[in-house]
C-alpha cells in the first residue's frame, strides 16, 4: 500500500488512476507552460526564517475568507471537469471541504451541477461565475446559485477569450470528446476509473445542458460552446453582475496593480491574484510574484487572496506571509479527488494544513493572523 505523505504522492497516484486526457487537462498550462511552471518554482525560491526557544504550544490557524471563519486560510478552487477526474467529483471535493471547515468553490463548467452539490452538502459553498453571451443564462445561473444558497460568487475575469493547451489538443479532449487511439488505449488501463464513471448519471456540464434551449445533449453543447465565452466582457458587467447577485463578490484574474485598482474601486469583497493557473497567458508573471505589489496597492482598500503554485502548506505560509488573506488550491484537491476520491482531497487537505503549522511553529508564530513578512528572509522574497 501507498504511504501518502505529501502532495506530491497524491499527483503519481492520480496521474496512475485518471485517463490521460483528464489527467493532462488538470495538470498543464498553455503553450510552453512557463508560467504554470513558474507559479510553482517561483515559491521555493523563498526562504524561511527559522526560530527557536518560542513557546509554540496553543497554536491555531483558523481564520476568515471574506468575513466567513475557515479553518485555515485556504479554499478549493474552481476546476473545470472535476467530475471527470473522479465519479461525482464535485459533490466528493464539496463534502470533503465542508468536513475540514474550508469552503468549496464550483466552476460553471463542473459536471455536477449547482443543485447536485447542494443536495449533498449541508453547508453554503461558493460558485465560479464565467460571463458568457447569453446573458439570459447568466441570470438564471445566479439565481440558481441564490437558490441553493451559495454564500459567495467567484466572478472569473480573465477567460474571455480561451488560450491554446497543446495537451488538450493532441489528446482529443474537446467538446464532444474526440479520443485519439492513444486515448483510448490509455483508457482501458483505467478500470477503476470506468467503473466509476458506469456508475453515475453525471457525465455531462450539470449547469448548461438542459438549461440552455436548444442544449439537450453532448452534440448541441459543442455547438454553443464554440461561441461561449464574451470577449466583450467589462467593467460594466461586472457592476451588473454585482448588482443582480447582491451577496459577497470575489473577482478572480487579477494580475496586474492597474486593475487591482479598478477591482478595488468596483465595491467587490475580494480579488484573487491568479494567472489561471498558468492556463492562459503563458509568459505572464507568477501570482506569487504579482501579489506583493497588488496587496501594496489596494489591500486596505479590499481583500486580496492568491491562487497558483500552492503545493504545500509552506507555501500557503509564505503567500500569507506576503498579504494574502486567503489562497485556493486547484491540483493539490484535484489530484487528491482522481488518486482516492472523497478520501484523497481529505488527504490533500490534511497534508497542506500538517505543513502549514509545523512550518508557522518553526517560524516561531502560534497564530496564523500574526504571520507577515518578518519570518521571511530579507532578499529571498519579491516586492
Amino acid at each position: 500500500m501507498t504511504v501518502i505523505t505529501n502532495i506530491e504522492d497524491l499527483r503519481v497516484l492520480a496521474q496512475k488512476r485518471v485517463p490521460r486526457m483528464f489527467y493532462d487537462y488538470a495538470d498543464s498550462g498553455s503553450w510552453t507552460e512557463s508560467t504554470y511552471s513558474a507559479n510553482v518554482s517561483d515559491f521555493q525560491n523563498i526562504k524561511l526564517r527559522q526560530r527557536v526557544a518560542i513557546n509554540m504550544e496553543n497554536r491555531s490557524t483558523a481564520s476568515a475568507m471574506i468575513g466567513q471563519p475557515v479553518a485555515m486560510p485556504v479554499a478549493l478552487a474552481p476546476v473545470g471537469s472535476t467530475g471527470m477526474q473522479h465519479a461525482d467529483g464535485e459533490i466528493l471535493a464539496a463534502r470533503a471541504a465542508e468536513n475540514f471547515g474550508v469552503p468549496f468553490t464550483l466552476s460553471t463548467m463542473s459536471i455536477c451541477s449547482i443543485e447536485d452539490v447542494a443536495a449533498n452538502t449541508k453547508k453554503p459553498f461558493w460558485f465560479q461565475l464565467y460571463v458568457m453571451r447569453d446573458r439570459s443564462f447568466i441570470e438564471r445561473l445566479i439565481e440558481r446559485a441564490r437558490a441553493a444558497k451559495c454564500s459567495a460568487l467567484v466572478l472569473t475575469l480573465d477567460l474571455q477569450i480561451l488560450a491554446q493547451r497543446h495537451k488538450d489538443l493532441k489528446n482529443g479532449l474537446s467538446v464532444p470528446v474526440k479520443p485519439t487511439l492513444s486515448s483510448i488505449v490509455n483508457l482501458l488501463t483505467k478500470p477503476r476509473w470506468c467503473l466509476g464513471m458506469l456508475g453515475t448519471q453525471r457525465r455531462q456540464f450539470g449547469n448548461i445542458v438542459g438549461h440552455v434551449s436548444g442544449v439537450n445533449d453532448v452534440s448541441s453543447l459543442s455547438a454553443w460552446t464554440t461561441q461561449m465565452f464574451d470577449p466583450t466582457l467589462n467593467w460594466a458587467d461586472v457592476e451588473w453582475i454585482k448588482k443582480r447577485w447582491g451577496g459577497k463578490l470575489i473577482l478572480k484574474g487579477i494580475q496586474d496593480v492597474e486593475d487591482a485598482k479598478l477591482a478595488g474601486e468596483s465595491g467587490a469583497d475580494a480579488l484573487i491574484v491568479s494567472n489561471h493557473g498558468g492556463r492562459q497567458l503563458d509568459g505572464a508573471e507568477s501570482s506569487i510574484r504579482a501579489l506583493p505589489a497588488i496587496v501594496d496597492a489596494v489591500g486596505s482598500q479590499i481583500e486580496v487572496h492568491m491562487d497558483g503554485g500552492i503545493r504545500s502548506g509552506q507555501d500557503v505560509l509564505k503567500a500569507v506571509a506576503l498579504g494574502a488573506k486567503g489562497v485556493y488550491i486547484g491540483r493539490p484537491f484535484v489530484y487528491g479527488l482522481g488518486a482516492m476520491g472523497e478520501a484523497g482531497v481529505v488527504k490533500a487537505l490534511e497534508i497542506i494544513h500538517r505543513e502549514m503549522d509545523i512550518t508557522m511553529a518553526l517560524c516561531g508564530k502560534t497564530r496564523i493572523e500574526n504571520v507577515d513578512k518578518s519570518i521571511l528572509l530579507p532578499g529571498t522574497y519579491p516586492v
